[in-house]
């Protein structure tokens, strides 16, 4: 097979997947903005409404869950931020004892699944009174080695040059990364922005364990309640509440899809 075909079956593989990958999101914007007699059967007269929207948001505290989600995910991801940072910077431009040896122990996380943590992680934060509350979700994911690894293989990039002119400068070591470093890693910092909180705006199982109230679920356990009604399952204010919760994800990623590309072909660089 010569090149060109090469390409055409690379091409043709894309739109399949991604022909896969829209026709769910295609149902569910049908099944939501049509009456709920239309969710099995296609016509192109049906009459648009959005009143499956207005039951959605008013079948549970959905404002109560979007609020909680949104406070999970920024103080999950600020918290990742200025942690993995500076990790990140002393693994990729700093010389000390044990370097390598301590990175190999951090990229030893990416090995372990969260649910394995499951039953520790909750017996520790019941022994510390955090139990159901926003703080609980978000504490075993503060750290992470797949920021740290993602910004060092950044911070590799950068010209030692530029590091000895600010350094010459007068520029201290946090000024430096500060000045130098953060500003060339910002297409890095949108792209794993976009992975951690696509994964804490969807994670479900557990904010389900760690929380017992209203006030403080997310939207995917705040979800759950639209599958369990009396009357059976109702997809149009199903899929109208999935359509909700995923639609910030989608917009933020159609924004952000061209630094999220960049950023894991520069990872991979060296």
């Amino acid at each position: 097979m010569g090149w060109r075909g090469t390409r055409w079956l690379e091409i043709t593989g894309a739109w399949l997947l991604g022909i896969l990958w829209v026709l769910p999101l295609l149902y569910a914007a049908w099944t939501a903005f049509h009456p709920a007699a239309y969710a099995t059967r296609f016509d192109p007269f049906a009459p648009l409404t959005l009143h499956n929207l207005e039951l959605a948001w008013n079948a549970a505290p959905f404002a109560r869950y979007l609020v909680n989600t949104v406070l999970l995910v920024t103080l999950v991801l600020v918290a990742q931020f200025v942690l993995c940072t500076p990790a990140a910077f002393a693994f990729a431009r700093l010389n000390f004892p044990g370097r390598d040896t301590l990175f190999a122990i951090v990229l030893l996380q990416l090995m372990i699944m969260p649910d394995v943590l499951l039953v520790g992680n909750y017996r520790t934060l019941a022994q510390l009174g955090l139990v159901d509350s926003i703080l609980a979700i978000a504490l075993p994911y503060l750290g992470s080695a797949f920021g740290i690894f993602l910004l060092r293989q950044t911070f590799r990039t950068v010209p030692q040059e530029l590091d000895d002119a600010a350094r010459l400068e007068g520029c201290s070591l946090l000024g430096r990364l500060w000045r130098v470093y953060v500003p060339l890693a910002k297409p890095t910092y949108i792209a794993y922005g976009l992975v951690s909180v696509s994964y804490h705006w969807n994670n479900f199982l557990w904010p389900l364990v760690i929380t017992n109230s209203v006030g403080t679920r997310p939207l995917t356990v705040g979800l759950s309640v639209f599958a369990s009604t009396d009357q059976g399952i109702d997809w149009s204010i199903i899929t109208a509440a999935t359509l909700m919760t995923s639609a910030p994800l989608l917009v933020a990623f159609l924004l952000f899809q061209r630094q999220f590309v960049q950023s894991f072909m520069r990872a991979g660089i060296r």
